[in-house]
């Protein structure tokens, strides 16, 4: 595996700024893997070997071969300049720990959703929660050596408008994932600008139509 990680990096003195995005996604997408392989320090993950009890519940369907698996979250760091950390966590994908993802939620600039064309089903629920929370979001699917589809097929799919990012990666592989973490920033960049530029617009209307009611008002009679 391509992973830069060190024990010995530590954060600076400086930093106070730190920024959250967190890796969401199906069972066994590879949410650790994307973690471990961009993190700068060592990651802390949950992961625990996986057990015949746990067969009954967890959905091993694409994944039999998956031996181990998160129970609770993966956490990385990645340094941005002297003053700016961005921390990343990954969210537990089997069902059973879907009630942990709102508060992973919670403060996070955006997320990526990795998904395994495979799979894509397995998809639409940490899509569905994203957008329940207004939180940001673009697509990354994994290779996993599956078949190719199309990306207007996996946007029909998912059901994906137009406007979120869909890049393809390989979760392993730091500079893969790097750049989906860099296409994540940029969406989040262009949607901070739409939006100024939205409240920009807002205020020179909205002057106008305050000056367009005052005009339309009757003038008030001097009194007797």
């Amino acid at each position: 595996m391509d992973s830069a990680t060190s024990d010995r990096a530590t954060l600076s003195d400086t930093a106070d700024n730190g920024l959250k995005i967190v890796v969401v996604g199906g069972f066994g997408v590879g949410k650790t893997t994307m973690v471990r392989s961009v993190s700068e320090i060592r990651p802390l993950n949950t992961e625990e070997t996986m057990t015949r009890a746990g067969e009954a519940v967890d959905h091993l369907d694409g994944v039999q071969a998956k031996t181990s698996t998160t129970v609770a979250f993966d956490f990385g760091r990645i340094t941005l300049d002297a003053r700016s950390v961005l921390y990343l966590f990954g969210a537990p994908g089997q069902e059973r720990f879907w009630f942990l993802w709102d508060r992973l939620f919670s403060g996070t600039l955006g997320a990526v959703v990795l998904v395994d064309t495979r799979r894509l089903a397995d998809s639409w629920y940490a899509i569905d929660r994203l957008e329940h929370h207004g939180t940001p979001f673009i697509v990354a699917c994994n290779d996993f050596g599956g078949p190719l589809h199309s990306e207007q097929q996996i946007r029909e799919a998912l059901d994906l408008s137009n406007d979120v990012p869909l890049v393809e990666c390989d979760a392993r592989d730091r500079s893969s994932s790097k750049y989906v973490l860099i296409t994540l920033v940029e969406h989040l960049a262009a949607l901070s600008a739409a939006r100024l530029r939205a409240a920009e617009a807002a205020v020179p209307e909205a002057a106008a139509d305050a000056a367009a009611l005052a005009a339309a008002a009757p003038t008030p009679e001097p009194a007797p």
